[in-house]
């Protein structure tokens, strides 16, 4: 059975952004066809798969609806999908970030609404790291979804399949998958005892400092320097952590700037002061508006 409840936002949101947000195993779309995201993730209690289909609202609120199945407590659930969806912070930092930096003013105004849609969890996005690494993103969300539908739980949302990744409890009980060699296997079933163990929960890992948090995940085999900064920035809810280390986004900073050179890790701090407490969202808005814009194949995505 299906439970329904109402995720109140704070400033604006839109939906539709949210549903077009291409990210990891998210192929994202342009337009969503139907006014609905739909979700197939594992609880961050880890020990049961949950299904949501999320509605926007249309009584001129910005609160979404959520319509969830599954055996997970509601106020895990609700926590979880207030964090994947980025809508649970107070968003008046961000507007005042806009507003004290005019290009992050102007890439927020044109993009209205969007905000970061996180991994599912810290648990989902160490899994993603060793599988897509050294792989074409096509091939490595092809082959978690084989793994996904052969090992997790699928669910029927707003008329469409959708399977969920597998519980570290099953993950780590796997010893070979096709697609998936020796190595691979092993790297997958260190994250799932990492989650098991603790290392992995969002709460935990979003009120370390930075440099804590991504030196435990980096103790996580296959999880080096740039895996950690995605699993820390990309799952946990952290707003104000500076990714000064994503590859693309210190040369799309240098055209939005108008910079006659990209700028090193102290050009990319002094850039980033106005946006705290969300220098976290503004890196991702302008890693996306930057993709969006095609500049990875004009030379911005240099550093």
């Amino acid at each position: 059975m299906a439970t329904t409840f109402v995720l109140p936002v704070d400033g604006p949101f839109s939906l539709a952004a949210a549903a077009s947000f291409g990210f990891g195993p998210n192929p994202g779309r342009s337009r969503p066809a139907d006014d609905v995201l739909r979700l197939a993730f594992v609880s961050d209690d880890l020990g049961s798969h949950v299904g949501a289909v999320i509605r926007q609202q249309d009584d001129g609120s910005l609160a979404v609806q959520a319509e969830i199945r599954g055996q997970a407590g509601l106020d895990v659930v609700a926590a979880q999908l207030a964090r994947i969806l980025s809508v649970d912070a107070p968003v008046q930092g961000w507007l005042a970030a806009g507003q004290a930096d005019p290009v992050l003013g102007r890439i927020q105004a044109e993009h209205p609404g969007l905000r970061p849609v996180l991994f599912h969890s810290p648990y989902e996005a160490a899994a993603w790291s060793v599988l897509s690494q050294r792989r074409h993103r096509a091939q490595a969300i092809a082959l978690r979804r084989r793994l996904s539908d052969a090992m997790g739980a699928t669910f029927t949302l707003a008329g469409q399949a959708e399977p969920a990744f597998p519980l570290p409890s099953e993950l780590i009980r796997i010893k070979e998958f096709p697609g998936i060699d020796g190595e691979r296997m092993t790297r997958l079933r260190g994250v799932a005892l990492a989650a098991c163990d603790g290392r992995l929960d969002a709460t935990s890992l979003r009120h370390m400092p930075a440099d804590a948090a991504m030196a435990g995940l980096q103790q996580i085999r296959g999880l080096g320097p740039v895996y950690s900064m995605l699993v820390y920035l990309r799952s946990t809810g952290v707003t104000d952590a500076l990714a000064s280390g994503e590859p693309r986004l210190a040369g799309y900073l240098q055209h939005y700037y108008g910079l006659p050179s990209t700028p090193d890790a102290q050009g990319m701090r002094q850039l980033a002061e106005p946006w705290r407490p969300f220098r976290t969202w503004a890196c991702v808005l302008f890693r996306v508006a930057g993709d969006r814009d095609g500049l990875a194949e004009h030379g911005f995505s240099r550093r």
